[in-house]
């Protein structure tokens, strides 16, 4: 099975369609998810590809990494698994002194 890269540097224009067809010259996409802000919907300028094939994924990855695609030049590399989400900080409610 392949594996999930990340690609970073994207243009707010790039979208998930333009993603999965330069991607797919290497090989079958099988996900792609550009991420947008919630409050604008406008693109974060990242996003993550999956590829079936674990080999199309280093050729993706070799040939794409550095490339400008959309004006800008994209970073390609292996998405990093995001940790457990811990609860952080937060007040207590409760009046300082």
């Amino acid at each position: 099975m392949g594996k999930k890269m990340y690609v970073g540097g994207l243009s707010w224009n790039t979208t998930e369609e333009i993603l999965r067809n330069e991607f797919s010259k290497f090989g079958e996409v099988s996900e792609v998810a550009v991420i947008k802000d919630r409050d604008t919907g406008r693109s974060r300028g990242f996003g993550f590809v999956t590829m079936i094939d674990e080999a199309a994924t280093k050729s993706a990855m070799a040939a794409l990494n550095g490339k400008e695609l959309d004006g800008r030049t994209i970073k390609v590399n292996e998405a990093q698994d995001k940790g457990p989400r811990t609860s952080g900080g937060g007040g207590g409610g409760r009046d300082r002194w």
